[in-house]
């Protein structure tokens, strides 16, 4: 059974339609990246997969379980197996990233302070920011906010990460860590990641499974690895996004 699996799933704005029709399926531990062009809806995608945003039509679910029309109670048992990092990393400027971290333990467990922090710091340490517990936003580096981003997404142990646009802005060594810093979560803690982007060495880097979303026909083109597409889709469109800076 797939951990998720989107059914029939249409993307609407009032009577514009954004994508139609959308079907795929998420295996546990997958890398699964959401591309396509600008103004795609790759972002409004992951809204709609973790509820964030209401379908016009269609379905998701999770482990079987209908997501979409789920009871308040119900979808809020889902969504606390979520973990979200969002473009902009979203951390509180008034807090450390110890502090950070430690918000959403706070809001949803009855630990003590003192494992609520040990807790943080071990989140943090996962990705790579020993030592940084007491440090705020403004100073550390770009990539290390998208790593406490991730560690904040992470602090509830979820068994599926969302990652909208991880790498936006980063240099390539820095985009190159993250990417390989998603690798290593899903290989030693067996998360399943869903990662928005348009990176194509992210893309490469780290995906096994894909959908690209086209903007011409409004609906999906392709699913699968991106390696295989790139090299084997029938789909122009697909080919020359998977190949954009190939020499020819």
């Amino acid at each position: 059974m797939a951990k998720v699996s989107v059914r029939d799933l249409t993307m609407a704005f009032g009577s514009y339609v954004v994508m139609r029709d959308l079907n795929f399926d998420i295996s546990e531990r997958d890398i699964f990246v959401i591309m396509g062009g600008s103004g795609c809806g790759k972002s409004t995608l992951l809204r709609h997969l973790i509820g964030l945003k209401e379908p016009a039509s269609g379905r998701v679910l999770y482990d079987g379980e209908d997501f979409t029309s789920a009871e308040p109670d119900q979808r809020e048992r889902f969504i606390r197996r979520f973990g979200v990092m969002y473009q902009s990393g979203a951390l509180w400027t008034s807090l450390t990233l110890a502090e950070n971290i430690a918000l959403p333990i706070e809001q949803h467990t009855e630990l003590p302070a003192k494992d609520v922090r040990e807790l943080a710091v071990y989140k943090l340490a996962l990705v790579g920011l020993s030592g940084y517990e007491d440090y705020y936003p403004a100073q550390v580096s770009g990539g290390m906010n998208k790593r406490a981003g991730i560690a904040r997404a992470m602090a509830l142990d979820p068994d599926i990460l969302f990652l909208d646009e991880p790498s936006a802005g980063l240099d390539p060594l820095s985009s190159r860590r993250l990417d390989e810093l998603i690798l290593q979560l899903r290989d030693t803690l067996g998360s399943t990641v869903v990662v928005v982007t348009h990176e194509l060495a992210s893309i490469f880097a780290i995906a096994n499974n894909s959908i690209f979303l086209n903007t011409v026909t409004r609906t999906q083109s392709a699913t699968g690895d991106p390696k295989w597409l790139r090299d084997h889709s029938d789909n122009s469109m697909v080919r020359e996004f998977l190949n954009r800076g190939a020499t020819p």
